[in-house]
């Protein structure tokens, strides 16, 4: 039997960025450098795949430091923690090693640089995200507002109008925060914004090859976690710039092929914590159905790279 065709559009940039690859390099090196098991404070990365493939090589992975044993190092995600855990760290005299993104503690820095100035925060973000809970903990409670909609801003209590800063999760929909940031400065309009934007280079990267893709596609796939914020917005800005079908799936098993019945193009990218292993097994998937032409879809390169921290770059 002939395969039908199919044009398969790739976006680009796609999956890992610089953040989740220092991340997934700190706790590898941690593991080489002091043996198993290292400990690791939340996932390291939204990505199951990711988690899994640490485990295996000797990463233990908890939710609070409590559950972590004083004479093993411990490791704190790349989405950011609160100022609490590291001093609680420092006190128990643990070896703990910082796998926040720099991008992330950049935000970090500008709320308390804000606080100094005797500025109350607004953050944009998501409840319950690490990365917000990480944010607002910078600060002693009531000192960091969050807003998650543009509704949200009309009812957000402030100390005082004219003495306001907002901050933004790294991992927001660039459209969707804009409009939040229209409310804030129609609200209170002596609100300071940050020097540069908060929403990181790979989430902005990722969605602009979106929207290029998402009109050309009558399907769209994003590969990513559930619990990935980056991968999930992916999702609404392919549906948003024209894409009549836009899902997330974590692998290739996922791929509902029954809603694709019929389509003559899909468009495949990938959050930032997805694995390039896990887009080429979806690719594959495509390929063994249909009779594919591969298109690429280059919006920007990326060449960007952080350090890991001096502490694993040194013997032990």
């Amino acid at each position: 039997m002939t395969k039908p065709p199919l044009t398969l559009y790739l976006a680009a940039p796609r999956g890992f960025c610089a953040g989740v690859d220092r991340a997934i390099k700190i706790v590898e090196m941690a593991i080489e450098k002091w043996g198993a098991p290292v400990y690791v404070r939340h996932e390291i990365v939204h990505n199951k795949f990711v988690v899994d493939g640490l485990r295996d090589k000797g990463a233990v992975f908890v939710e609070e430091l409590s559950e972590c044993p004083d004479d093993r190092p411990v490791i704190f995600s790349a989405h950011g923690v609160p100022k609490s855990v590291p001093s609680a760290a420092q006190a128990r005299n643990m070896i703990y090693v910082d796998a926040t993104c720099p991008l992330v503690s950049k935000v970090h820095i500008e709320a308390q640089r804000h606080a100094d100035a005797g500025l109350q925060i607004i953050m944009i973000g998501h409840a319950g995200h690490p990365e917000t809970i990480g944010t607002m903990g910078q600060l002693p409670e009531g000192d960091v507002l969050l807003v998650e909609t543009p509704e949200d801003v009309a009812t957000v209590a402030v100390r005082d109008d004219a003495r306001l800063a907002y901050v933004t999760q790294t991992t927001l929909s660039v459209d969707d925060t804009a409009d939040i940031v229209a409310a804030l400065q129609a609200r209170f309009p002596a609100i300071i914004g940050p020097h540069k934007e908060d929403i990181c280079y790979a989430t902005t990267n990722r969605q602009e090859a979106v929207k290029a893709m998402a009109p050309k596609c009558d399907a769209m796939l994003v590969v990513g976690a559930p619990n990935s914020s980056n991968s999930k917005r992916l999702v609404e800005v392919g549906a948003r710039a024209g894409c009549a079908y836009a899902q997330l799936v974590q692998r290739a098993d996922d791929i509902d092929w029954r809603a694709l019945e019929g389509i003559g193009s899909i468009g495949i990218t990938a959050g930032a914590s997805a694995p390039e292993v896990l887009i080429n097994e979806v690719i594959d998937a495509f390929k063994a159905r249909y009779d594919v032409t591969t298109d690429l879809v280059e919006t920007a390169q990326e060449n960007v790279e952080f350090k890991v921290p001096r502490v694993l770059r040194q013997p032990a």
